[in-house]
């Protein structure tokens, strides 16, 4: 088996932008890097709303039927 050694951050850091230059270019590259993360914030509103859609005594029969 084999074992799995991991790089300092650093390290992959500085190849995942090395790869992000060579594959997209300097200018894509930085876009790339400076996109504005707020999808998880969608996300995460978009599961508080389907919660709050559940039922809770329904939701617990579907999920834990003997």
């Amino acid at each position: 088996m084999k074992t799995n050694i991991l790089i300092p951050e650093e390290q992959l850091i500085s190849k995942a932008i090395d790869i992000l230059i060579r594959t997209l270019g300097p200018v894509e590259a930085s876009r790339f890097l400076a996109l504005p993360q707020h999808k998880r914030i969608d996300s995460v509103k978009r599961h508080q709303q389907w919660q709050d859609s559940l039922k809770k005594d329904e939701f617990f029969e579907k999920v834990f039927q003997e």
